[in-house]
């Protein structure tokens, strides 16, 4: 089936050219948080000199709750985006000595924290089987599967998380590799300005790249990340056709609260 061989596919990938991160060696929720705060609208590259940095001066969440908030932004300083500072202090106080929760529908009741983080946190943190679709995910689940929409409008948001359910793996342990691989092969190899289909391990599943093999034949190349416009009056025939495939329990319904990318 697609879904599955998708999934298998990638998961095989990661494990053997997935970068070796630092937040990737731990299963610390506090930390799992902070390194996704911080990689929201920051490069790894970049992320990868504060966060040692910062954990080292806040240990714990405790401990940023403890701490003034000029505190924590002064540690914060030079990441930018310092809503996200805010937010982590004001979710430390909210919480005080208890640790953060492993399901996603109370996740996402604390400050800062959204539909892709608190995905992020269950699943990387606790090994939950749970959904979570950033850019990176959205941007490679509909080049792969629903290659007529685009990742950035409302629709094509929502299709991308119901694709994302319909391809998770059964058990939680095998759902945080394969989370962690989809968001490798966006960030490395299916990319916003560049397709590097010759290196991707799913090219032959991925309707865009048969596209492009299409245009190729035709006399016209395209390599670049440009979505089309949707043309379908039916984009969640794209969700559905991948979840007619699957041998995996059915995935949960996705309510409007969690179509959004954060």
């Amino acid at each position: 089936m697609q879904a599955q061989k998708f999934s298998r596919r990638v998961r095989a990938w990661y494990e053997r050219v997935g970068r070796d991160l630092p937040w990737r060696r731990t299963r610390d929720p506090y930390r799992v948080l902070v390194s996704e705060l911080m990689l929201q609208q920051t490069q790894v590259s970049r992320v990868l000199g504060f966060y040692d940095k910062f954990l080292s001066r806040f240990p714990t969440l405790g401990d940023v709750g403890k701490a003034r908030l000029t505190e924590v932004m002064r540690a914060w300083k030079g990441l930018g985006y310092y809503a996200r500072a805010r937010n982590l202090h004001a979710l430390a106080r909210t919480l005080g000595e208890a640790t953060l929760p492993d399901d996603p529908a109370l996740l996402v009741k604390l400050p800062g924290i959204g539909a892709y983080t608190a995905g992020a946190i269950a699943s990387f943190a606790y090994e939950r089987r749970a959904a979570l679709v950033d850019t990176n995910v959205a941007r490679v689940l509909l080049r792969v599967f629903a290659p007529r929409l685009d990742p950035r409008t409302s629709r094509g948001r929502r299709v991308a998380w119901a694709i994302a359910e319909a391809t998770l793996p059964r058990t939680g342990r095998v759902a945080y590799t394969h989370n962690q691989a989809v968001m490798e092969l966006g960030a490395t190899v299916c990319t916003a300005r560049v397709r590097h289909c010759s290196r991707c391990p799913v090219r032959g599943l991925c309707a865009t790249y048969e596209r492009s093999r299409n245009k190729i034949a035709t006399g016209v190349s395209d390599t670049t990340g440009k979505f089309s416009r949707m043309s379908s009056s039916n984009p969640g025939k794209a969700a559905s056709a991948v979840r007619s495939t699957m041998k995996y329990s059915t995935p949960r319904a996705i309510s409007e609260r969690t179509t959004g990318i954060v």
